[in-house]
């Protein structure tokens, strides 16, 4: 049991000032030497032992701890303890990492800090936990931590433990199982902002965390080369904001994550690679995708919903997969809802890795709830087209047909230009030849526009063909029109049957 004699001189300010709730300034009053991060030779006169601020904090009274500029030395071990009172140490340096597992807390700040990691696993804090602009070289684990009011990382220099020591360039040492932040099942009441200044060396696992009040990263950078950047599997947030600058190098996995209302990497920056952004069965409201510049990995948005989505031209990378990806709105881009907005989706839709029919009758599902319908059946038509180019040969050479022919079913004003030309190239022939008789004096006068007709139509007739017979090229051309009306009439059937069913 520590004594009041026993305690330095700084040791004791900061046990009159916690009774009397004033705080404890042992800073020179000049930044280079209160910078904590060059504190590892502060003297005695700034020297205050853990065991002591763990004396104050338990023992009892519900003072108020408001220390600045100290050198902590030994291990702040308040593990599966109740603190009283309210904590703010700001400028300080720890010489060991913090330890608050299971602890029970109020506010507590630890601003502008150097602090070799810690362990807040199980944590409950009732009220704010700030740690803005410190200097954390070691992991910071918050697993399964309560936090009801917010947590401020921003500004925050945070070095995984793996890391500590590393260059920055060198990435030798990365690997996919390293972590700056381990928070998996942390629940956030407020909000959590990593905001301007924070980085990260090592990837931030935030799975299953709660953020009631949002997630904003903004202009935040997260390092990990090689691994996961931020890995929040079945993560819930009621706003996420990776935008304005954020960069990660480093993928982006948000499996079964549900934003209620908006996912924003507006202007950010996704050089991660193999995959950028894994978001497979991701539920959100708005998603925001208008990325600074084109993902350098993958990006992977298997069975998402997303209420709106916004996009630009630096959306989508080469391998881009939204198999099963659903959205009730969507913003087209420059072009409008026009022609040019058309093609700019279909070229979207073009470089999809693989065929796939969902993404295509996904975009026709939009433009037909928008009342464009020929956009939907031009969206369509690109579909069987995308498709034709995984059919055999055989396959490739009918759809090839049922294209130039009908359009699929989705461009039946293409067989009546066929036929108006086959109908005027065979009344000109025929006009300007004469026919024998099949039975001299009986029948009809020759007619070459009818006669041309009555070949097209496969079925029934005129009368003109069996009345009348032609020898050289003129023979030839009738048999070639039988054949081209019967292939007419076959891909039509096809192509209205198709269109109908929406094959």
């Amino acid at each position: 049991m520590l004594t009041y004699t026993e305690l330095s001189r700084p040791e004791q300010r900061v046990w009159d000032g916690f009774a009397a709730g004033t705080p404890v300034d042992l800073r020179s009053g000049s930044a280079g030497p209160d910078d904590p991060r060059a504190g590892a030779g502060w003297g005695e006169e700034r020297t205050v032992r853990a065991e002591v601020l763990r004396a104050l904090l338990l023992g009892g009274s519900a003072g108020r701890l408001r220390l600045a500029g100290a050198l902590i030395t030994g291990e702040l071990d308040l593990a599966d303890s109740t603190v009283g009172g309210t904590i703010t140490l700001e400028g300080c340096r720890f010489e060991r990492p913090v330890v608050l597992r299971g602890a029970s807390m109020r506010s507590t700040g630890l601003i502008d800090c150097w602090i070799p990691g810690l362990d807040g696993w199980l944590l409950q804090v009732d009220g704010n936990l700030f740690f803005q602009d410190s200097t954390i070289e070691g992991r910071l684990t918050l697993t399964r931590a309560h936090i009801t009011g917010e947590l401020r990382l921003s500004g925050v220099r945070l070095t995984a433990r793996e890391l500590v020591g590393v260059e920055a360039a060198d990435d030798t040492a990365r690997a996919a199982g390293i972590w700056a932040l381990w928070a998996g099942g942390l629940v956030m009441d407020g909000g959590c902002f990593a905001r301007h200044g924070f980085t990260a060396r090592g990837g931030l696992r935030l799975v299953g965390a709660q953020f009631n009040g949002g997630l904003f990263m903004e202009r935040a950078t997260v390092d990990n080369p090689g691994g996961d950047a931020l890995s929040g599997e079945d993560l819930t947030a009621s706003t996420m904001m990776l935008s304005e600058g954020f960069t990660a190098n480093g993928a982006i996995r948000l499996p079964g994550a549900t934003v209620r209302s908006r996912l924003s990497l507006d202007g950010a920056r996704l050089t991660g690679g193999p995959v950028s952004l894994d978001a497979t069965r991701l539920r959100v409201g708005d998603l925001q995708l208008t990325t600074a510049a084109v993902p350098v990995g993958a990006v992977v948005l298997h069975e998402a919903q997303a209420a709106v989505l916004h996009d630009n031209e630096h959306s989508w990378p080469a391998d881009t997969r939204l198999d099963g990806f659903v959205y009730g709105s969507l913003q087209l881009p420059p072009g409008g809802q026009g022609a040019d907005g058309v093609a700019a989706r279909l070229d979207w839709l073009d470089a999809l890795t693989g065929y796939a029919p969902q993404p295509y009758e996904q975009l026709a599902a939009w433009y037909r709830k928008i009342g464009h319908d020929d956009d939907a059946r031009r969206v369509l038509l690109a579909k069987q087209r995308r498709r034709r180019r995984t059919l055999s040969p055989l396959g490739r050479a009918w759809g090839l047909l049922l294209d130039g022919t009908v359009g699929y079913g989705y461009r039946p004003w293409q067989a009546g230009l066929w036929l108006l030309g086959l109908v005027a190239a065979g009344t000109t022939v025929f006009g300007r030849g004469t026919p024998s008789p099949v039975q001299p004096g009986q029948g009809a006068p020759f007619n070459p526009f009818v006669y041309t007709l009555d070949l097209l139509v496969p079925i029934g007739g005129f009368g003109q063909r069996t009345a009348w017979y032609w020898t050289g090229y003129h023979q030839w051309l009738g048999y070639g029109l039988i054949g081209a009306g019967w292939l007419l009439t076959t891909a039509v059937l096809a192509g209205v049957t198709r269109s109908l069913n929406r094959a």
